[in-house]
């Protein structure tokens, strides 16, 4: 779900600076395909219409409030499901993607600030074309949490 008066491209341009605020108009026009006028155009509308109301340094992300969920999706075509893959890859908030044997088709990942924010996530997962079914199963608490090797 897109919040009222941003698309998309507005969307992922939120994402990257809530990554990296500092992050040069250059570089963030090439993640999300724009030029550097277009993206300094669209931040400039959303700092007026108050969906950017600043800049601050966070010292880190504290993983603790974090909301975090499991989509189990179902893919309308398992062999031919790429345009699903390609969508979650946009998706700063999902964290983990994986092809799965057996009943579901993907397990996907997903830590947001929010609960409204899992939710937009996951209506826009089970909106997509490709996308058959999906069942949701909400993080209560991480009991272990390692980083990859």
């Amino acid at each position: 779900m897109e919040r009222a008066g941003l698309d998309g491209i507005d969307q992922r341009i939120l994402a990257e600076l809530t990554k990296n605020a500092r992050i040069p108009h250059a570089e963030l026009a090439g993640k999300v395909l724009l030029s550097r006028n277009a993206v300094r155009q669209r931040i400039d509308r959303m700092e007026r219409q108050g969906y950017i109301q600043g800049y601050t340094v966070v010292a880190g992300v504290d993983v603790e409030s974090l909301v975090s969920a499991f989509l189990m999706v179902y893919r309308k075509d398992r062999m031919r499901g790429a345009d699903v893959l390609n969508e979650l890859r946009s998706i700063p908030e999902v964290v983990l993607c994986d092809v799965l044997s057996g009943d579901f088709d993907l397990i996907v990942r997903v830590e947001a600030r929010s609960l409204g924010r899992v939710q937009e996530i996951w209506e826009q997962i089970a909106a997509l074309p490709g996308v058959s079914d999906t069942v949701t199963a909400m993080t209560l608490s991480n009991v272990i949490r390692r980083a990859s090797l």
